[in-house]
C-alpha cells in the first residue's frame, strides 16, 4: 500500500503547484482545491489503513519502516511547500515543521545505525494527525486552517522533545529507545 501512496503524493504534488495548468477553461478553480484535498485524504487514510493492516497481520518489513515514514514525510513537507507556494500557509509554520522534520529523520536514522527501537507514540500520532487536518483546511482554504496549522506546530514540537528525550536516553543507556515521539 505504501507504494500506492507514494503514487498519489507524487500526483498530488503535481496537481497541486500545477493548479490549472493541465485543466481546460470551463474548470472552476475551487474544483482544483476540492481534488487535491481529496487526493491528500485518499493519501492519508491509506497510510493508516497500510500501518493497521501491518501491524494486524504481523506484516511489518525493513523496507515497509523505511518507506512509511518516507511517504508520510514526502506527502506532509510536499503538501506543505506547495501550500506555501500558494500563499496558503504561514512560512514560520512550515519551516518550523521541516526543521522538525529534517532533525527527527536524522535522530531515527543514527538510532536505527546503533541498532536502537524506533517506535511511534501517541504524541507521534497526534502530530500526525493535527498536520494532516491543519493541511486539509488549508488546501480548501477553509477559516480556520491557520489556527490549526500553529496547532499542528505546537504538536509537531512537542513530539520534537519527547523525540530527543527518548534518544537520550536511549544512547546513554536510560532507556530503550521505545515510545518516540514519530
Amino acid at each position: 500500500m505504501v507504494f500506492v501512496r507514494l503514487g498519489i503524493v507524487f500526483l498530488f504534488y503535481a496537481l497541486l503547484v500545477g493548479r490549472g495548468s493541465y485543466l481546460p477553461d470551463w474548470v472552476h478553480p475551487s474544483w482544483w482545491d476540492y481534488f487535491s484535498a481529496l487526493l491528500f485524504v485518499i493519501a492519508s487514510i491509506t497510510d493508516f489503513f497500510d500501518g493497521y493492516i501491518a501491524r494486524r497481520f504481523n506484516t511489518i518489513t525493513p523496507l515497509g519502516e523505511i518507506l512509511d515514514p518516507l511517504a508520510d514525510k514526502l506527502l506532509t513537507l510536499g503538501a506543505l511547500l506547495g501550500l506555501l507556494y500558494l500563499h496558503r500557509a504561514d512560512p514560520w509554520a512550515v519551516l518550523i515543521i521541516l526543521a522538525r522534520e529534517f532533525i527527527i529523520t536524522g535522530l531515527r536514522v543514527e538510532m536505527v545505525r546503533l541498532g536502537l527501537s524506533v517506535k511511534a507514540s501517541w504524541s507521534g500520532k497526534v502530530k500526525t494527525v493535527s498536520q494532516m487536518i491543519a493541511i486539509g483546511f488549508l488546501l480548501m482554504d477553509w477559516w480556520g486552517g491557520e489556527i490549526l496549522l500553529w496547532i499542528a506546530v505546537f504538536f509537531t514540537l512537542y513530539s520534537g522533545v519527547e523525540y530527543f528525550k527518548t534518544y537520550y536516553r536511549a544512547v546513554t543507556g536510560g532507556g530503550d529507545g521505545k515510545g518516540g515521539g514519530e
